[in-house]
């Protein structure tokens, strides 16, 4: 697991947010699925691998008041914080790798864009189980589609679409919604995501 936070802390520490494909001015899906959920304003956000992302920005905006933020760079968290600057303090900040990841809390909703594709497939039960245990209402996962890339920063990927994901996700949680979208990279190439919301089963 080390090589893979080295990898990622050279991604952030020598790559601009117009240099990485992920990067999204206003991430719309994800804001507009997690406003689906209608949750409350003080409901237990958790953003996974959201490191740099800006969705913590625009989730503060709307005033949410419990998130955080788990990365496994460092400098991807560093990077959100100066960032935001005051508004840091608002935001609960982990560094891990997701499998190493022991949550503390129960979440209302758990958001992943473009953390899980990089998961080997022996690893995806673990990852699942982690969301059981930790998720009590929202899932939101967008990952490769079967049309995306095969690879990400120089990694290999697995490619889902919504049917992969529901089995996997089966056990404790069933779809909402699902959709497909064409990701336009900050250098003009394109990349085709599946999004799925998926509720906890009660």
């Amino acid at each position: 697991m080390g090589d893979l936070k080295a990898h990622w802390e050279t991604v952030y520490k020598t790559k601009t947010p117009d240099q990485v494909s992920w990067t999204q001015e206003k991430p719309i899906n994800s804001l507009n699925l997690i406003e689906s959920c209608k949750l409350s304003k003080e409901a237990k956000i958790i953003d996974i691998g959201g490191g740099d992302s800006n969705l913590v920005d625009y989730l503060l905006e709307q005033g949410y008041s419990n998130i955080t933020v788990l990365d496994i760079s460092k400098e991807a968290l560093e990077r959100a914080k100066t960032r935001l600057g005051d508004k840091a303090i608002q935001v609960k900040w982990i560094e891990s790798n997701i499998l190493d990841f022991h949550p503390t809390e129960q979440y209302d909703l758990w958001h992943d864009r473009a953390v899980f594709h990089f998961l080997q497939e022996s690893e995806t039960t673990h990852y699942a189980n982690l969301v059981n245990k930790a998720v009590n209402g929202d899932l939101v996962i967008a990952t490769f589609s079967k049309q995306g890339p095969l690879k990400c920063s120089g990694l290999d990927i697995i490619q889902y679409n919504t049917e992969d994901l529901e089995v996997i996700f089966k056990d404790s949680f069933s779809v909402q919604e699902s959709f497909y979208e064409d990701h336009i990279t900050p250098f003009n190439t394109t990349q085709n995501f599946v999004y799925c919301h998926f509720k906890k089963n009660k």
